[in-house]
């Protein structure tokens, strides 16, 4: 299903030689390697067709802006929103988390209400909420999960009450892989009469999004894991109620008319896009959008759940080796732990041999307490892994056991 020759074309960062090894890149959840389509789209705006966006009636400007505004309507369709004002631009998930916060949260909650996360946030899905019930008094509630890493809806749902105003889940863990029973949990939250946003950061390469059908009210998401730019993400709204939101920030392009005594807004998505955007980035993410859609998101999905299955299989024939998240329902990330070794001396060892995996309480520090461990190593897939990598992962890690006397 892909074709591996044309994947080494596109991602030259592959073949990157450090001390004598070709890096073995598994720290795709913290951020994917950018194709060249993405990378000639940021240069050729920089070098032949830099000028602002929006209001400029020059050519270069027009130019920026059909680019710019492409971008929004990719999207739109990846995402499967109804409407392009759905679309806000932001620098990523985690702006996208703390715009709904200031906005919808502020105007909308007060003392006495109650907000359900779930124990397996990354911190920019709690410290928002945290942030909000300090200012407004809410409450926030969690919602727990087993010792496999999934929510017990069971046990979450007796959490959903009247006094639910506002539920916040992360759709993919970066730092499990479990992938969430989402729609159940927007469902759930209906009932109640609450609203669903969605940390959509880590699903967007591993699950097939329809915003529309899952039925979610927001859904955040950054371009750099889906092998776009960093610095640039979105933020996606039900129009009904971004039309309802006040501004996230003043400034250009987010007014309609200023005078000193008062001030109206643009139309969306622009009320919520103030000064010039990262216009670079914004295209360079409709290239990467374009470059997903050319080889079949189902194709990608496929190929990581291959890897996936194999790289379960062969972790847990290492002796004192733990994995740490076991959902039925995964994303390509192995985290782990080793008997008698910190994960930081992990990943020392095993990027003597050119490996890049990723070590500590990747931003979940609560759900690391709550699976009882202080760190993982994890090794997360892309559409550039190969069971090879897994197996070069394998042969790093029985070295060092071998060596520690482990």
């Amino acid at each position: 299903m892909i074709d591996y020759k044309f994947i080494l074309e596109n991602f030259p960062q592959i073949s990157t030689k450090t001390r004598d090894h070709v890096i073995t890149y598994l720290d795709s959840a913290a951020t994917t390697l950018k194709p060249k389509a993405v990378v000639e789209a940021v240069d050729t705006y920089y070098l032949k067709e830099c000028a602002n966006v929006h209001r400029g009636i020059h050519t270069l400007s027009e130019i920026s802006t059909d680019k710019y505004e492409k971008t929004r309507d990719l999207l739109k369709d990846y995402l499967g929103a109804e409407h392009r004002e759905e679309i806000i631009f932001t620098k990523g998930t985690t702006e996208s988390l703390n715009m709904v916060a200031r906005t919808y949260g502020e105007e909308n909650l007060k003392p006495g209400d109650e907000i359900n996360i779930s124990y397996m946030e990354h911190h920019s899905n709690i410290v928002p909420w945290q942030l909000l019930s300090e200012r407004t008094g809410t409450v926030l509630k969690i919602m727990p999960i087993n010792d496999q890493g999934e929510i017990i809806l069971e046990e979450a749902f007796k959490l959903f009450t009247s006094k639910t105003k506002l539920v916040s889940v992360v759709f993919v863990s970066n730092s499990l892989g479990t992938i969430n029973p989402v729609k159940e949990i927007i469902n759930k939250a209906h009932e109640v009469g609450a609203v669903c946003l969605l940390d959509g950061a880590q699903a967007t390469t591993h699950e097939k999004i329809n915003v529309k059908e899952l039925d979610c009210d927001f859904l955040a998401l950054s371009a750099h894991k889906m092998f776009g730019p960093t610095g640039v993400g979105a933020l996606y709204g039900k129009k009904v109620l971004l039309e309802k939101m006040p501004p996230f920030m003043g400034g250009g392009d987010m007014i309609d008319l200023v005078t000193f005594e008062k001030t109206t807004y643009n139309d969306l998505p622009y009320k919520f896009e103030a000064g010039t955007p990262n216009i670079a980035g914004v295209i360079g993410f409709g290239a990467a959008i374009e470059f997903i859609n050319s080889i079949g998101l189902e194709n990608i999905i496929a190929h990581e759940q291959e890897l996936l299955e194999y790289g379960t299989k062969k972790l847990k024939e290492i002796k004192g080796l733990r994995l740490i998240g076991e959902a039925k329902h995964k994303a390509s990330v192995l985290s782990f732990v080793i008997e008698g070794t910190h994960s930081h001396d992990i990943a020392s060892f095993t990027t003597q041999d050119g490996l890049a995996i990723r070590t500590g309480h990747h931003c979940t520090q609560p759900l690391m307490k709550r699976m009882n461990v202080p760190a993982t190593a994890r090794a997360s897939l892309s559409i550039y892994n190969t069971k090879e990598d897994i197996d070069k992962l394998y042969n790093s890690l029985m070295k060092m056991i071998d060596i520690f006397g482990l």
